[in-house]
């Protein structure tokens, strides 16, 4: 296989006459799996206050067990999207999708009914083996089902339902209590594996698999009879064709290891901006901060911020374009950090551990007394704008360009590979950022998070590439050439 021969294409209008109703369907079908991701990732957010002072002495958690508990979830999807590596290629991506809910369905029942600290453990590793599957499968399934008209919008739609599930728990755990929450966790799950069994298959990995037919007739499913499917069909087999089977040797070549290297090294920093454990633990941040609002509020507030950002960010996708948008992301995460870190270094904070659940007496009793004081609004604002800001780009941008750039021979792998690095990752963060905010306080870790931010923004500026409008078969061209995005006409 040369990597130096340029592919070939000629240019149609692939997508005129395209309906894209049946699409909009399967990408909605698909990212319920995400819905639940993010409705489990912040599920102890309002739980630990709950489990804190639970009058179950077996369900009691001190800080160690409740650092556990929050962190536990990212290792699971660590092993979640390394088993994705397999399963993308072995099955495909619409069935590990499914796959995914076997876990998710089981570990929620097991946390439902939980006796002992052990059975919600090992029920939030089982919703994490699930939430790494679907991390791995979804964006690869909706960038291949996707054309380059809508492609950017779908791309961020798996972050969209993560946030919106994370605003649902945050919304439910105001008035449900955590063994119901648990319980609610289940419906998406089914409904997803419900849809998906109606839906097609990728057509790109149904080719790989030596079923044109099928391919064929997804694509017709996807784009609607009277669209020029076929044209679009023929593309893709012929790029397929060009790649040949995947050897080791390859990997060498600028063509696989650019863009493997940019979506695992943009996965890294993506969790090294600290958002799992500032989402895993809000309420408990909010405690430590002494914002003027109830923390529950404070959490279900910063949800919905976190909501209205990714829909901005959908709509300017093929629009602003991806760089400008991960530029704007890392500047406004690194204000926001700063500035926490600032205020958690000048500002007296509420005495007690960072997972204590009720305010100290004295405290209490001064804010009755007390007006209000507007500088403990600089936690709550600071906290929407880092939310806003990683919602923006680095949250839902770095899943998109991860299913563009990889290039379709390694997509399965390489994205679970992407998807391990990142929760493992994220899991180191989350156990440590209790112990380390025990100890030194909140100001080391936000200096920390403020840090990555100005490492992310130069990345963005010396390896990220724009894919805008770009087809995946004019993206791998710009990998497999080093020149440019250009297709050469035939």
């Amino acid at each position: 296989m040369d990597e130096k021969t340029p592919l070939i294409i000629k240019p149609t209008s692939r997508t005129s006459n395209a309906s894209n109703a049946r699409l909009y369907l399967a990408v909605f079908s698909a990212v319920l799996g995400n819905f639940n991701f993010g409705y489990a990732l912040v599920y102890p957010s309002p739980v630990i206050p709950q489990l804190k002072n639970s009058d179950n002495p077996q369900l009691r958690m001190d800080t160690e067990q409740i650092a556990w508990f929050g962190s536990i979830f990212t290792l699971g999807a660590a092993a979640g999207g390394l088993g994705a590596m397999l399963l993308n290629d072995l099955i495909g991506r619409k069935l590990s999708i499914m796959v995914s809910a076997v876990p998710s369905t089981v570990g929620y029942i097991v946390m439902g009914g939980a006796q002992a600290t052990w059975m919600l453990h090992l029920g939030r590793f089982l919703t994490g083996i699930a939430g790494g599957m679907t991390a791995a499968s979804i964006p690869v399934y909706i960038s291949e089902i996707s054309h380059p008209k809508v492609r950017g919008a779908l791309g961020s739609c798996p972050q969209i339902t993560a946030v919106f599930g994370a605003l649902s728990l945050y919304a439910l755990g105001l008035v449900v209590p955590w063994q119901w929450l648990a319980v609610v966790g289940e419906i998406p799950a089914l409904l997803m594996l419900l849809l998906l069994c109606f839906m097609p298959n990728s057509p790109r990995y149904l080719i790989i698999c030596g079923k044109q037919e099928q391919a064929c007739k997804a694509l017709e499913f996807l784009r609607g009879p009277d669209s020029d499917f076929m044209t679009e069909y023929n593309r893709i087999e012929l790029s397929i064709s060009s790649q040949g089977r995947i050897r080791w040797s390859d990997l060498t070549t600028p063509f696989y290891y650019k863009p493997i290297l940019i979506s695992i090294v943009m996965r890294f920093l993506q969790q090294m901006t600290g958002i799992t454990p500032i989402l895993v633990y809000l309420e408990p941040i909010f405690h430590k901060t002494d914002v003027f609002l109830e923390p529950k509020y404070d959490a279900a507030l910063v949800g919905a911020i976190r909501l209205l950002s990714v829909v901005i960010a959908a709509s300017l996708m093929d629009k602003a374009g991806r760089k400008a948008l991960l530029y704007t992301s890392g500047f406004l995460m690194f204000l926001a950090t700063l500035t926490m870190n600032m205020y958690s270094h000048t500002t007296p904070c509420p005495s007690g551990n960072v997972t204590g659940t009720v305010l100290p007496t004295d405290l209490i009793a001064q804010q009755g007394e007390a007006a209000f004081n507007t500088i403990t609004l600089i936690p709550l604002i600071s906290t929407m704008v880092f939310i806003f800001g990683y919602a923006l780009g680095w949250g839902p941008i770095t899943w998109l360009l991860m299913s563009e750039i990889l290039p379709l021979g390694a997509r399965g792998v390489a994205s679970g590979l992407c998807v391990g690095v990142s929760w493992l990752t994220a899991f180191v963060l989350s156990h440590v950022f209790i112990h380390v905010v025990e100890t030194y306080g909140l100001f080391v870790p936000f200096l920390f998070f403020s840090v990555v931010c100005v490492v992310n923004i130069i990345f963005t500026a010396v390896c990220v590439p724009e894919t805008r409008n770009r087809s995946l078969e004019e993206i791998e061209n710009y990998f497999r050439t080093g020149r440019s995005f250009t297709i050469i006409d035939t």
